[in-house]
């Protein structure tokens, strides 16, 4: 066993316990309303709560896996996730943000996968998560925005790619009402977007993708939070 591992972590939850205000769990100890539900790539870098800069409980609904995926198979069905659908059907959350990030691991598989055709040992449950991911993959190889010849690179134009078809599957679910807001945004720690490393950039807002719309929903103040590859 990792010793100082679990010593440290440990030691964090400790830290955490410290930083406490007295009552800090009054207001949500016993129900929740969550404003916002958040699905985002797992991933070590990227922190959902991090980027939103919560601090207080019962904000936001955390929900993660590899390529930031809000489908799930039931009975042979591809279907919303219960993870991000649970919130806005029991919790009358209304706004749902899916957030990619630039050079996504995920991604990067996927589009190996794809382009080769040795057999690949990666345990079943990785594989899984992958192979849901591939449809997108090849579609967005096949659409004409995506190209190697760009400056920006492949992955990241993928994982743009990616999340609005995530935004599109949300939003065409019939479980979802028509009262929810579906964001889409890529968390950049790369300076692939701009010079702000740790920004979200808004690339997709109920489906609309046009840089210029998009401004439109936002401030002028974060007119440079806007911003698309494809």
């Amino acid at each position: 066993m990792p010793e100082t591992t679990l010593a440290e972590l440990l030691e964090r939850n400790r830290r955490h316990v410290k930083s406490l205000s007295v009552g800090y769990f009054d207001a949500v100890g016993s129900t929740q309303e969550p404003a916002v539900v958040s699905v985002s790539c797992s991933d070590s870098r990227v922190s959902q709560e991090g980027m939103w800069a919560v601090e207080e409980p019962g904000w936001l609904f955390t929900a993660g896996n590899i390529g930031n995926q809000v489908w799930d198979i039931h009975n042979g069905e591809q279907v919303l996730s219960g993870d991000v659908l649970y919130p806005i059907r029991q919790t009358d959350t209304d706004v749902a943000a899916v957030v990619g990030h630039t050079g996504c691991g995920a991604v990067t598989a996927t589009l190996e996968a794809v382009r080769t055709a040795d057999p690949s040992d990666t345990p079943p449950g990785i594989e899984a998560r992958i192979e849901s991911l591939r449809p997108v993959v090849e579609a967005g190889l096949a659409d004409d925005r995506v190209s190697e010849a760009r400056d920006v690179g492949l992955v990241d134009q993928l994982v743009e790619y990616n999340v609005d078809r995530q935004v599109e599957f949300f939003r065409g679910d019939g479980a979802v009402p028509d009262s929810v807001t579906v964001l889409g945004f890529v968390y950049d720690f790369q300076g692939v977007y701009g010079d702000t490393e740790g920004r979200c950039y808004l690339v997709n807002h109920d489906g609309e993708t046009n840089p210029e719309v998009l401004q439109e929903a936002v401030p002028r103040k974060f007119h440079s939070h806007v911003c698309r590859l494809l």
